[in-house]
């Protein structure tokens, strides 16, 4: 073996190692903050952020125990997912265009961002059509603070969609809210963002009659904050991988 391969195989022991430590820090304080919560540990399911990082990192974090990744492109899932070594299941947390859903039914398990009916109406058809026996679990993203620059639909609108996605599209079943919250330094500033998604959760699930067991919401800076607001997904990504990977 040459230098080269052994700083080489080295250097990828430490980040395979780094990214180890942290995701056990991450764990740790999920736990930490669902018992100050008085909630149960595996309520809580974390969706480590893969976006930008390479396969081989990936499928160190695999072997580390990640079950759940997320990813923000669908083209660059596809393109990663055949080199990843490892089972997970893979959730779609970036926007989703019309041209790519049929790409995004082949890679990913869950969908966190349906924000229209036209996007549900073309899940189910492709569904139907190329997958009649299976069922996507959906969540409908909101854009809880109104920037126009987010996907997401309006709070006061959600219940249209969700009630489209209940009635007309059998193929999808509805398991809750997805958000990102406007950035704010201090994670407190996210709190009433979470505690609003989860009162909207609650008075749509009583006003259509269903369960809505899900709230996908906090991130590497206030994940903590959202589970005590009742997040039962968190999506971390440069708490557990570092600094995120510049893309190629």
């Amino acid at each position: 073996m040459s230098p080269t391969d052994l700083n080489s195989d080295t250097e990828s022991t430490t980040l395979a190692t780094k990214t180890s430590e942290r995701l056990a820090t991450v764990r740790e304080q999920i736990h930490r903050a669902c018992i100050a919560s008085d909630r149960d540990p595996n309520s809580v399911t974390l969706i480590t952020v893969s976006k930008t990082q390479p396969a081989e990192v990936i499928s160190d974090a695999l072997s580390a125990g990640v079950q759940h990744l997320g990813e923000n492109r669908v083209q660059e899932a596809k393109d990663k997912g055949p080199l990843v070594k490892g089972q997970a299941t893979w959730h779609l947390i970036g926007p989703l265009q019309r041209n790519k859903v049929t790409t995004a039914l082949q890679v990913f398990d869950v969908v966190h961002t349906l924000d229209r009916e036209s996007l549900a109406d073309r899940l189910q058809y492709l569904l139907s059509e190329h997958w009649p026996e299976r069922i996507l679990p959906v969540l409908i993203e909101v854009n809880l603070g109104r920037e126009q620059q987010k996907a997401g639909v309006l709070p006061d609108e959600t219940i249209h969609l969700a009630r489209r996605v209940l009635e007309d599209c059998p193929a999808l079943r509805l398991d809750g809210l997805m958000a990102i919250p406007p950035f704010g330094e201090d994670p407190e500033e996210s709190r009433p963002y979470f505690r609003e998604l989860r009162i909207l959760r609650d008075r749509l699930s009583q006003d259509l009659g269903t369960p809505l067991p899900h709230l996908s919401m906090g991130m590497s800076h206030d994940f903590e904050v959202a589970i005590a607001e009742g997040a039962t997904m968190v999506r971390v990504g440069t708490a557990i991988f570092g600094p995120r990977m510049p893309r190629s």
